[in-house]
């Protein structure tokens, strides 16, 4: 932190409570100060450049800087800054981007719900849940079912589906409806001699197994990523959305897909469930939605999903739910514009055609001397470190020597996390790992 008292540095650490960092060692330290940015590059308040190598938060898909984002932000600023829709009100930019969400989707689809961030998003979803079995007259179909380092969000129900002790431990959480099955990590729980077919169906017997002893009638829902993401980047082996799928099916377990960060082209294709043969009853999209330009989610849900909580309100008189910001007319707008970028510059195209050498390069750097393996799909990549004593410090002390490389990256337990933006070079895949290399050597010295 600059030793100046009235830096932003030093104001930082006086005045904001930060996210995802050791809160007391913070007010010492301070923190990075990034001024602005450009393509896959911010740059920080001295002016040093830095590679964002995880899209700002796995999510600035057409890079940063992008004009028409902000022209499209003034000139429906300037028409319409803010509006509801609440008791019957309406406006362009919501109405557009929720028929452009249903027409995209990969799966029929039926209605379109505005939130503002994916932990937002997915708490709704849950209370939806609950509404709905309600409604179908289901009242102990109630629990639902999250998997061991899967991540859904911080709020209290979706942290609850979060399988990460960091964010529950002194929340008071998970709620007692939440329950948590095996994480698909193939290459650090198979065993030996198992293959990716028998490991996934090894996954889905334990999935039913929790399914019959905690009774299917009380169990209203399954909450997966197609890649999980936050939680380390775990790639589903061969199998096991299929197989997975099939239980659900079997007990009558709604699936939603959370495509919070595989949403718009991450993997390759418009979305995760495309990739791997997802067929979601709700589908959360947030993140690339909008490139994070506006805080912006929506959750897409199919008829059936649909229809009982339509008839319960109608029942009630009402459906009463609501947010201030939901279908905020600038942030749908933005939405709207952003996905027009990524068909028009055809960014999922983008996605498949950067992937080999963005994969070759993490496979390359896996047989460094402090590299243990490596996992990915489309451009987003995990580097897995052999450990030191205490868990964690290795993928710390990357993270730290990357930024000093001007990388800017994300260690998750021993893991560097990449998910560059989807406008990314081969030229700047090499520089993003070469600058990634450079670290290694750096504190393998």
């Amino acid at each position: 932190m600059s030793a100046l008292p009235n830096s932003i540095e030093a104001r930082d650490a006086a005045y904001q409570l930060h996210p995802l960092v050791d809160l007391k060692a913070y007010e010492k330290t301070g923190g990075l100060v990034i001024e602005r940015g450009e393509g896959v590059y911010v740059f920080d308040n001295s002016g040093k450049r830095y590679i964002e190598g995880l899209a700002g938060l796995w999510s600035v898909a057409v890079g940063f800087g992008e004009k028409r984002l902000s022209d499209v932000a003034k000139a429906q600023m300037d028409k319409l800054p803010y509006y509801h829709i609440f008791s019957g009100k309406t406006h362009g930019p919501s109405v557009e981007l929720a028929e452009k969400l249903v027409h995209m989707a990969p799966v029929p689809m039926s209605k379109v719900h505005f939130t503002s961030s994916g932990s937002e998003a997915n708490d709704l979803v849950v209370k939806l849940c609950w509404y709905r079995s309600n409604a179908l007259g289901k009242p102990e179909k109630k629990k639902i079912i999250g998997r061991q380092k899967g991540y859904h969000g911080v709020t209290i129900a979706a942290g609850s589906i979060t399988g990460l002790p960091r964010n529950h431990q002194s929340f008071d959480l998970p709620l007692p409806q939440m329950r948590h099955t095996l994480c698909p990590d193939y290459a650090g729980t198979a065993l030996p001699g198992e293959s990716e077919r028998d490991f996934s169906g090894r996954m889905a017997a334990e999935l039913e197994k929790l399914i019959l002893e905690e009774g299917p009638d009380t169990v209203a829902a399954f909450f997966g990523e197609p890649v999980m993401a936050s939680g380390g980047v775990f790639v589903p082996p061969e199998g096991y959305w299929q197989e997975i799928q099939a239980v659900l099916r079997k007990y009558d377990v709604l699936l939603v897909a959370d495509e919070v960060i595989c949403g718009f082209g991450r993997t390759g294709q418009m979305f995760g469930s495309q990739t791997y043969g997802i067929e979601p009853d709700v589908m959360v999209l947030s993140k690339q939605l909008s490139s994070s330009y506006l805080p912006l989610s929506a959750i897409l849900m199919n008829e059936s999903f649909y229809e009982p909580i339509a008839r319960e309100s109608e029942r009630l008189g009402t459906f009463g739910h609501g947010f201030t910001a939901s279908g905020h007319p600038v942030a749908t707008a933005v939405g709207l514009e952003n996905l027009k970028i990524i068909e028009e510059r055809d960014l999922v195209g983008n996605c498949r055609e950067r992937s080999p050498l963005f994969l070759r390069r993490l496979a390359e750097l896996s047989q460094h001397p402090l590299g243990k393996g490596f996992r990915g799909v489309g451009l987003i990549g995990a580097l897995e470190l052999k450990p030191r004593e205490t868990p964690g410090a290795a993928g710390a002390a990357l993270a730290e020597a990357a930024l000093e490389e001007g990388l800017i990256g994300r260690s998750i337990g021993d893991a560097f996390c990449l998910c560059p933006p989807l406008i990314i070079t081969d030229e700047e895949v090499n520089a993003m790992f070469d600058a990634l290399a450079r670290a290694l050597d750096k504190i393998a010295a």
